[in-house]
């Protein structure tokens, strides 16, 4: 656990019982001059309320790692909501199935060694793609066969620990790496990876602990928040998406204990900002306007403590959010401000 976080427990910090992992979360420093704090941009209040409703119990806390957290939500072309726990022993269900109208679920893919910290489903070859803390990213078919490690090992000299995924519409990822996460240290990147897994590059380093990575709707650049620094950043990526043309802060997220974990972004450009920390998402405009606050009612809140990402349906309004806590992993539903798409769907 951070020593710059020790007000709220960690429920990500538990992975280091699970597999000598550290806290997953993130921030984006790049390496372009950033504003000082005095200049952060910052928007006044939080918008109006939009309530929440409990769509299903997913999970309870394991007792092999005293903690469940769910991560990861995306909606197949069925209408079935995968998700992942990233706390699961070897043995228990590490990517599951949740059906939104009914709330039943069920285990998918298990194995014995992966902390998986999200899921996405690639435009390429229609498989689940899945970050494993410990330094691959792993893929699936959507019934949980067919494993194959997609890629792992070095990246210029230093391993991953990827927590995100943003494909772009040709099937090539950008993930965001927890690479070197010590408090008071920016050594997290953006890492592009190629979508035969081949080749890894990367984008953006010196980030203070990236978690949310994902695309504007036009997939010009990649929104990424900075869990360290409670920002998120724009980084416009040039014609060939290979490189970074531009990078500057663009939101100060006003949140008080909690903290910037995964990003989704609707039709409209609007960013659903998720909070470790409090079960709660920050809805943003793309010009920084803070527009809303997704909350759960105040009852359950008290039992759990993050709200890790969200998959709103694509060409609808319905958005699904992981929430966990002490009280065990759930799907929280509501009603979306614009229409999903692709980049509202996963990460």
């Amino acid at each position: 656990m951070p020593a710059y976080r020790t007000l709220l427990p960690r429920p990500r910090a538990a992975l280091t019982g699970v597999a000598a992992l550290g806290l997953l979360a993130l921030t984006g420093c790049g390496t372009q001059t950033t504003a000082s704090p005095a200049a952060h941009p910052e928007s006044s209040g939080e918008g109006r309320t939009i309530r929440a409703a409990r769509v299903a119990h997913v999970t309870d806390p394991h007792e092999a790692t005293d903690r469940t957290l769910l991560e990861g939500p995306v909606l197949d072309e069925n209408g079935d909501l995968f998700v992942v726990d990233v706390t699961a022993p070897a043995g228990a269900p590490k990517v599951l199935s949740v059906d939104p109208a009914t709330g039943k679920h069920k285990g998918v893919y298990t194995d014995k060694t992966g902390a998986y910290t999200s899921a996405q489903l690639s435009p390429y070859d229609g498989r689940l793609y899945l970050t494993d803390y410990t330094g691959p990213v792993v893929s699936i078919e959507p019934d949980g066969s067919d494993p194959r490690t997609f890629f792992s090992g070095e990246v210029d000299g230093s391993a991953m620990n990827p927590d995100d995924i943003a494909f772009d519409d040709e099937g090539n990822l950008y993930v965001s790496d927890l690479h070197g996460m010590k408090p008071g240290e920016a050594e997290g990147r953006i890492v592009r990876i190629d979508r035969d897994g081949g080749k890894a590059t990367v984008l953006a380093d010196e980030l203070a602990h990236p978690n949310g990575v994902m695309f504007d709707p036009a997939t010009r650049g990649l929104w990424i928040s900075e869990l360290a620094e409670n920002t998120v950043s724009y980084l416009l990526l040039d014609a060939g998406k290979t490189a970074v043309a531009s990078q500057h802060e663009a939101i100060h997220v006003n949140a008080g204990v909690a903290q910037t974990d995964s990003i989704a972004v609707d039709a409209d450009g609007n960013l659903y900002q998720a909070l470790h920390g409090r079960p709660a998402m920050a809805v943003y405009s793309p010009d920084g306007e803070r527009l809303a606050t997704v909350e759960i009612p105040a009852k359950a809140a008290k039992g759990l403590e993050s709200a890790t990402n969200v998959a709103i349906s694509p060409g609808g309004r319905k958005a699904y959010m992981t929430v966990s806590g002490p009280d065990g992993g759930y799907i929280y539903g509501f009603t979306a401000l614009a229409d999903g798409i692709r980049q509202s769907n996963g990460g």
